[in-house]
């Protein structure tokens, strides 16, 4: 992971929903974002505007089954992320 990757987690990560989504994705494994969209007072456009920027930024992965599309944390980038973390 380069500094630029490592940057852009940090600002993906730099928003309390972003954080709180990350969280609650780490907990369930995966979900579309209408179960997102559900447990947080936004709009599903806003929660959409957060789940591209978090998965621009690598640490969330969406896998497009038909009309609908699961979120999830991408483990390895997680792992890689901790790691760098630790180091500073």
């Amino acid at each position: 992971m380069n500094k630029d990757e490592l940057a852009g987690i940090f600002k993906a990560l730099g928003h309390p929903t972003r954080l709180k989504i990350v969280e609650h994705l780490i907990q369930i494994n995966t979900c579309v974002c209408k179960e997102i969209v559900d447990i947080f007072p936004f709009s599903q456009s806003t929660i959409s505007q957060h789940l591209k920027l978090l998965k621009d930024s690598g640490i969330v992965c969406g896998e497009v089954e038909g009309p609908k599309t699961y979120f999830c944390v991408d483990k390895r980038v997680l792992e890689e992320f901790k790691i760098h973390v630790k180091a500073l």
